[in-house]
């Protein structure tokens, strides 16, 4: 019998190493395919939005959730600044066997005191229909879904959707 994995095993680093960009395009990639069927398109959208945050990456402003177990990378966050007070939440992702266990809950809270934390008044993130575990999480933290647009960008045909969160000032 397999011993339960536990959250205090995992990892958060908070700034990204060679190799990484790569690796996260991957599990992307991967990832993406085997739940939800979705094509090489998906996986360029990654990649271009990695690089677009390398590309205006700030210190100041940006932060990025690596999560590693056994020196494995198995999940994946950034918050992005758009502008003098908003933030976009991109690319969270867990890997299937790291689920459950309060990671993604973790990552949530570490998100939105980085909002605080930095002064920030927005937030958005875009997502899919398909993602009901994740839209669960962000609803959990105060997002609201704002906007509902048809989409075939990752080779099927799916519904791209926007959350929002407006913060106390």
């Amino acid at each position: 019998m397999e011993t339960p994995l536990r959250l205090e095993e995992i990892t958060i680093r908070n700034q990204l190493r060679p190799g990484d960009i790569g690796y996260i395009i991957h599990m992307h990639g991967i990832l993406y395919q085997a739940e939800y069927d979705y094509g090489i398109e998906f996986e360029s959208y990654v990649a271009k939005g990695l690089h677009e945050f390398i590309e205006q990456y700030d210190p100041q402003r940006d932060q990025v959730w690596v999560c590693q177990h056994l020196d494995r990378m198995i999940g994946f966050m950034l918050l992005m600044h758009r502008g003098e007070n908003s933030a976009q939440l991109r690319f969270f992702i867990l890997q299937r066997e790291y689920r459950g266990i309060g990671l993604g809950n973790k990552l949530m809270d570490e998100f939105m005191r980085c909002l605080v934390n930095n002064n920030y008044h927005h937030a958005f993130l875009w997502t899919t229909h398909e993602q009901e575990a994740a839209a669960h999480l962000y609803r959990k933290a105060g997002f609201t879904m704002t906007q509902e647009k048809n989409s075939t960008a990752f080779g099927k045909p799916l519904t791209e959707q926007r959350y929002d969160l407006h913060l106390k000032v």
